[in-house]
Formats: structure tokens, C-alpha cells, sequence
């Protein structure tokens, strides 16, 4: 299915990239529903607040830059929504390349729950 359209998740992707944390909250009902697992940790949060305190923003930390979208894709699979991106960060330890596949539920405005599966920081090829 071709999305036209900016959906919810590409625009909490790009917002979360950004580590523009009022965007993301805008985007995340207050009560939202989530879950992650990250390479050696599962994650929950029950509130907007606590996923991006307690888990987005340490994620991608301050002294990481995030410094190319490599690309960011959606779709939709019966009723839940499907964003997956793929981006470059720098922090002290090097260069990384890093992938998030989230599937989401809207209440048509706002994301209501959320599940993220990351790749983890792995080191940069050339490209990829």
C-alpha cells in the first residue's frame, strides 16, 4: 500500500530522531501503551511522560547526534500502522548505524499504543 500522506509514526520517527521531545509528546496520547525491546532489554512505559524520560531520551542521550535520516517507511497492516527507520549517530564511542521497526494504534490523532523493536547501535558500514 502506497502512503501518501504523513502518517503519525513517520512524523513521531522524525521528531524522535530530532530529539524534539515536545514533538513526540504531542504526537503520544497521554496514557499511551508501550513497549520496546532493545538488544539485551525489554522497555515499558504507561504514560507519555515516562516513554520519553525513561526511555526515548536515553535512547539517543544528549551527546549523541543523530546526523542522517538514512530512511523512514510506513505502511499500514489491517488496522495498525508500521514505521520503520534507519538512521546514523555519532557519540564518543564512534559511528553507528541503528534501525527501529514501531507498529501503532491512532485514537485518529494521537498514538495510543506503541511497540518498538531497535536494532541496536551497531557499527557504520560505508553506507547501509
Amino acid at each position: 500500500m502506497l502512503i501518501t500522506e504523513t502518517t503519525a509514526g513517520e512524523r513521531f520517527a522524525r521528531a524522535f530522531l530530532a530529539k524534539d521531545w515536545n514533538g513526540v509528546a504531542t504526537l503520544l496520547d497521554p496514557q499511551v501503551d508501550f513497549r520496546g525491546l532493545t538488544p539485551g532489554r525489554a522497555w515499558e512505559a504507561s504514560t507519555a511522560e515516562d516513554l520519553i524520560q525513561q526511555v526515548l531520551s536515553r535512547w539517543i542521550e544528549p551527546s549523541d547526534d543523530v546526523h542522517e535520516v538514512i530512511d523512514v517507511a510506513t505502511d499500514r497492516i489491517a488496522d495498525r500502522w508500521r514505521v520503520v527507520y534507519r538512521f546514523r549517530v555519532r557519540n564518543r564511542s564512534g559511528d553507528f548505524v541503528c534501525e527501529q521497526t514501531a507498529y501503532y494504534d491512532t485514537d485518529g490523532e494521537r498514538i495510543i499504543t506503541l511497540r518498538v523493536l531497535c536494532s541496536g547501535f551497531l557499527p557504520a558500514a560505508e553506507r547501509g
